[in-house]
């Protein structure tokens, strides 16, 4: 899909994207929203407040991490489809994209997600990136690379508040760099092998796999059930699988996540 030189906010929204729980390096200040992504060195940063989208357009990586070129809109109607649960999931927050992420930054980053809420879990991976990242050309510490976590000590990583996870953090980090796994299986290999190999790593489960595929590898076919998706899907979808959502099922995903999450049809409180 080409640019829509026309796209709104429903097609595209920076504060519904960037704090969906999809990434954790965003901060947010009277409507200007910077997100921070990359490992290392490969760390980029980008600040911008919705309208401006000429700031992703014309931004090769941007453009790529924002998702730009896929069309949404199609996906959303075949969506709507569904169900009148779907469409208004969809409704609630059309502007939703799911990033593409670095695949590593995004693994470390959900297994640290743990039993955490979305405020914590950036404030972790703050604490990570300034103690153990180094400095882009931008002055911004990236993410720490595996090979810089594995070599940590459970107690350096306690210090920044990872508490269980910091075992965890480490065999993840050994997992890929002494290539048990691999980025480039996990993009291409069907999903149940990608699982497979994940899960392997003691301290991933179905959920940080599926989210680390989803978000981290774009593997679009992936559905991560947490809490609020598991009842969703009781609720509204009883007997269902991700299979009735289609090859974009990662993305009916992130639609009826958010939805669940900040419309207060379950509690009737928002949630953050």
């Amino acid at each position: 899909m080409c640019y829509n030189p026309d796209m709104t906010e429903k097609d595209f929204s920076v504060a519904d994207t960037l704090s969906s729980g999809q990434c954790f390096r965003f901060s947010e200040k009277d409507g200007l929203w910077t997100v921070i992504c990359g490992v290392d060195e490969q760390v980029r940063t980008l600040s911008l407040r919705q309208g401006d989208y000429s700031l992703v357009e014309n931004n090769c990586f941007f453009r790529n991490y924002f998702d730009f070129d896929t069309d949404y809109a199609e996906i959303k109607r075949v969506f709507s489809q569904i169900s009148p649960v779907m469409e208004q999931a969809c409704n609630h927050a059309p502007g939703i994209r799911i990033l593409k992420q670095d695949s590593w930054e995004a693994l470390c980053s959900f297994v640290v997600s743990q039993n955490n809420n979305i405020k914590r879990i950036c404030g972790i991976i703050g604490r990570m990136c300034e103690n153990w990242g180094k400095q882009g050309e931008c002055g911004i510490h990236g993410f720490p690379s595996a090979e810089t976590l594995c070599n940590l000590s459970e107690d350096s990583l306690r210090s920044a508040g990872l508490g269980f996870r910091a075992p965890y953090v480490i065999n993840t980090a050994r997992a890929v760099c002494n290539g048990d796994v691999d980025f480039d299986v996990l993009k291409t290999s069907d999903i149940d092998t990608c699982r497979s190999i994940l899960m392997k790593v003691k301290g991933i489960g179905p959920k940080v796999a599926d989210c680390a595929l989803l978000f981290g590898c774009h593997r679009l076919d992936c559905f991560p059930l947490d809490v609020w998706m598991k009842r969703v899907m009781q609720k509204f979808f009883p007997g269902q699988t991700k299979e009735i959502f289609g090859q974009n099922a990662g993305v009916a995903q992130q639609y009826l996540f958010h939805w669940a999450r900040t419309s207060g049809i379950f509690t009737g409180e928002h949630r953050s």
